[in-house]
């Protein structure tokens, strides 16, 4: 038997599923099945399995949601791992500089064998944990997860959000998150893409240019540009004078670009304003102002987007100010941005899907963003991303800042768009005993 890095067959990455009742063909995104009970499974003994079913054998459609209670999952080992990754440059932005990659990376084996993968990133001033606290309650939920009696998707996760709460430790729980529903997406046998909706297997993203120099930007703009990227999102915050020749020198040389400006909390609601009436004068639109005060400044988030709005049409998005469904809540009720920007290391998986909801009932827009992540965290993003189908503006870029890619398999990048194939899982995995490279 040929055997992959992680000691199992690259043939059949997992062992046979334990269903009540046959799995069936996939079709549009979802698959069908009897009604299967699985926390009386789950009671008493540990195994992976899928319960006693009831008498009634109606079939019903079998997304997210329906597995989260109907399927039982019983944790054979979990154990979180350093995951350090030289960039190709220095990544600054308006509120930190980050001079390497050291997120963790999370692997959770089921005992059947299927494996799933997990990344918590780590992004000094944005993320809650710095890399030995995300380590350490890496170890915490981990160690619980090896003791744990079989349980549904459903329980398990809750016990998750109990040991690792809040914004406090939404990356790592994030992570773990992410390991838990790519094994159970493994177990049974379809992408995740797939198993959140099915609305596509393709996305599209923009690409990010850091706080350089106006002669860097310009660089950076044509190469993008021959790659086939059509929108940058460009970093500003730091100074508003350079922030302003940057975007004349882009407009030199890739004059039919898109673009969004992310602040990262940098400009005053004053200069944030100014960035506006200058851009007026140049007859410059950007597609997206992400951003531009603080997050704490409410006022002055709604007066910049008022005035955007009033001005040009454009845009809003809070990301920084967005990290609880009673921020969406306050945003939709006081009027102070028309996007919000998802990133699974501010809300956790579970939290994301609860924020998409009420973003989507309240008619506002959605972005879908990351931190500085390999292809395991962006590539969950990006199914999540392709099979919901629900985000105008995608962002989904940072693998593509990595001087090295340590993961193998997984999504396939052309320039901007990155296609999700039926592969199992996210289709991503690490080789485990080798994936921290020494960063200077």
């Amino acid at each position: 038997m040929k055997m992959g890095p992680t000691g199992m067959s690259l043939i059949s990455p997992c062992g046979p599923v334990l269903l009540s009742q046959p799995l069936h063909s996939l079709s549009n995104g979802s698959f069908t099945l009897s009604k299967i009970s699985a926390l009386s499974a789950a009671r008493g003994r540990k195994k992976m399995a899928a319960t006693t079913p009831t008498n009634t054998r109606t079939r019903e459609t079998f997304g997210f949601k329906n597995l989260m209670d109907t399927f039982a999952v019983d944790v054979q080992r979990a154990e979180g791992r350093q995951l350090n990754v030289p960039l190709i440059s220095p990544f600054t932005i308006a509120s930190s500089r980050l001079e390497k990659v050291e997120n963790v990376a999370i692997r959770i084996e089921l005992s059947n064998g299927c494996v799933g993968w997990g990344e918590a990133p780590i992004l000094p001033s944005v993320t809650a944990e710095d890399q030995p606290t995300a380590l350490a309650k890496a170890a915490e939920a981990c160690g619980y997860l090896r003791r744990a009696p079989a349980m549904t998707l459903a329980s398990v996760l809750s016990e998750i959000s109990g040991i690792l709460p809040g914004h406090e430790f939404a990356s790592v729980r994030a992570g773990v998150e992410m390991a838990l529903i790519d094994a159970v997406a493994n177990s049974i046998g379809i992408p995740l893409w797939r198993l959140f909706g099915g609305v596509s297997n393709t996305i599209t993203s923009d690409i990010t240019i850091p706080i350089v120099s106006s002669a860097e930007s310009a660089e950076l703009a044509v190469k993008y540009g021959k790659q086939g990227f059509r929108t940058l999102k460009l970093k500003v915050g730091k100074n508003l004078n350079a922030d302003i020749e940057v975007l004349q020198a882009i407009r030199m040389v890739y004059p039919d670009c898109l673009f969004i400006l992310d602040a990262n909390e940098g400009y005053s609601a004053k200069e944030a304003l100014q960035v506006l009436e200058k851009l007026h004068e140049m007859e410059v639109t950007p597609i997206l102002f992400e951003q531009p005060v603080h997050r704490d400044d409410w006022e002055g988030l709604g007066q910049v987007y008022r005035a955007a709005k009033d001005m040009c049409g454009l845009s809003v998005a809070a990301d920084e100010s967005c990290r609880s469904v009673a921020d969406v809540k306050k945003i939709v009720e006081e009027n102070l941005a028309d996007v919000v920007n998802i990133k699974l290391a501010k809300f956790g998986v579970l939290g994301a899907l609860e924020i998409i909801e009420v973003a989507r009932a309240s008619g506002l827009k959605l972005m879908i963003g990351g931190m500085v992540e390999t292809r395991l965290a962006m590539g969950f993003a990006g199914h999540l991303a392709a099979g919901l189908g629900c985000f105008k503006f995608i962002d989904l870029d940072t693998p593509l800042l990595l001087s090295k890619d340590p993961v193998h398999g997984g999504y396939e990048a052309s320039g901007p768009i990155y296609k999700f194939s039926n592969a199992r899982g996210h289709g991503g995995f690490l080789h485990w005993d080798n994936i921290a490279w020494p960063v200077d």
